[in-house]
């Protein structure tokens, strides 16, 4: 009663055989040729069709095989766009289940992995954080040996990472995100390859452990510092690799309880000399100035280390400061100012309060759409203002601060229609951060 003439056919092939999974599979794989031409015009029809069809026959590989790759042109295809919410979830749904059920047909994984990547993950994936994180670390821990999947399923993990909050980060460091991204990355160090791959496992601890203790605490524990220092070894010239190493650097210095680990002369050593780099514009040099902030802010008592003078580690700290352009575009996304405002009442080391200070004049005056309001909410002002009211403020600190509050004053009476300037919402490339 059907054929494949035309559209209208195929569709009704569809629609018919709904029940009977090999006319079905018959069916969708006329649709997939006609997807693969540009031929379908109707989408909405072809949808449901294929959702129907998917969803009554969950257990049949060449349903779901075929089935997911013509959902694969519909994602991509401008008419995506107008479909409901509701019929978004129940599009990744079924996609999720069909990877869920056939893990190891490497098909399916990777018609399903590049089906996603059509998806806006903050608003339309990010609501399946449990399911997708679990789907892709199994697909990366599995023995499908395919680097382009490999490439995708980080990627997707980078990106989710970069949009879910605490909770979910942490859930995703369970689920076992770093160690199958140290995994990766020690594969590549034995292949002394540095690579997307390689730079993106990066990003993802970088986010996954972004104001997440225990992602951090996991890092150190699985190895990762010695991963840390044999890439630095091996790549040294790679300015993403060190953006994305220096920036999971900074989230574990945040740390408190995992700074005395820090607390290693070699380590140290490595964060002093990267004070000097240039790599990245001043990202590589601005996070290791940042580790390193953190770490003096415990004071005098808790350096313990004898092989590197903690004031000669301060006055490097200093002149990297006084370096940098004030006006120098950023890499780096802050969701929250806490872990600097919580370093600017240390009046017993200067140059921790320098870094601070210096960063939310930078970000203030670069970035004002975005970091004027978010100090603000954070009463970043009123803290400010208490350092200049103090007399043991330095007067550079002053003049910083003095600077921070006029951004804040020329944003607010800056007109509504005024352009915003550009800004890198996620240093992982794939945001971190």
């Amino acid at each position: 009663i059907t054929g494949n003439a035309n559209e209208e056919q195929v569709l009704l092939a569809v629609e018919v055989y709904q029940d009977r999974s090999l006319m079905l599979y018959t069916a969708f794989n006329m649709l997939f040729h006609r997807f693969q031409g540009g031929e379908i015009v109707n989408q909405c029809r072809a949808l449901e069709g294929l959702l129907n069809g998917m969803q009554r026959h969950p257990h049949d590989k060449h349903v779901q095989i075929t089935g997911s790759a013509s959902l694969f042109y519909i994602a991509k295809g401008e008419q995506k766009d107008n479909l409901t919410q509701q019929q978004k979830r129940r599009f990744i749904d079924l996609v999720l289940d069909g990877m869920e059920n056939f893990s190891n047909e490497r098909t399916m994984m990777r018609n399903g992995c590049l089906t996603l990547c059509y998806f806006n993950v903050s608003q339309e994936v990010v609501y399946y954080c449990a399911r997708l994180s679990t789907v892709l670390l199994n697909m990366l821990k599995s023995d499908i040996q395919d680097d382009f999947m490999h490439r995708i399923g980080i990627y997707l993990i980078n990106c989710l990472a970069c949009q879910v909050k605490h909770k979910q980060k942490a859930l995703i460091g369970e689920l076992g995100a770093i160690e199958t991204m140290l995994k990766i990355i020690k594969k590549k160090i034995e292949e002394k390859e540095c690579d997307d791959m390689m730079e993106v496992a990066w990003s993802s601890m970088w986010n996954i452990t972004d104001e997440t203790a225990q992602n951090c605490r996991k890092f150190i524990d699985c190895g990762g510092m010695d991963l840390f220092l044999q890439c630095l070894e091996l790549f040294k010239d790679r300015a993403e690799l060190l953006r994305n190493m220096m920036g999971l650097m900074g989230n574990i210095a945040e740390v408190k309880e995992l700074r005395p680990l820090l607390m290693v002369s070699k380590y140290i050593s490595v964060f002093s000399d990267l004070l000097e780099s240039t790599s990245d514009g001043i990202e590589v040099s601005y996070n290791a100035a940042g580790v390193l902030a953190h770490i003096a802010s415990d004071g005098v008592e808790a350096w313990t280390i004898t092989e590197t003078q903690r004031d000669l580690v301060l006055c490097r700290l200093t002149a990297a400061i006084n370096r940098w352009d004030i006006t120098s575009k950023r890499n780096i996304n802050y969701r929250s100012f806490e872990p600097l405002l919580r370093l600017l009442d240390k009046f017993d080391t200067p140059p921790v309060q320098h870094w601070t200070i210096w960063a939310l004049c930078n970000l203030t005056n670069v970035y004002p759409e975005k970091y004027c309001e978010l100090l603000e909410n954070e009463h970043g002002p009123e803290r400010l203002k208490s350092l200049l009211e103090d007399k043991r403020s330095e007067t550079y600190l002053k003049d910083l601060i003095n600077q921070i509050l006029t951004n804040i004053k020329e944003f607010k009476v800056k007109p509504s229609g005024a352009s915003a300037k550009d800004c890198d919402d996620c240093p992982e490339q794939m945001d971190q951060q």
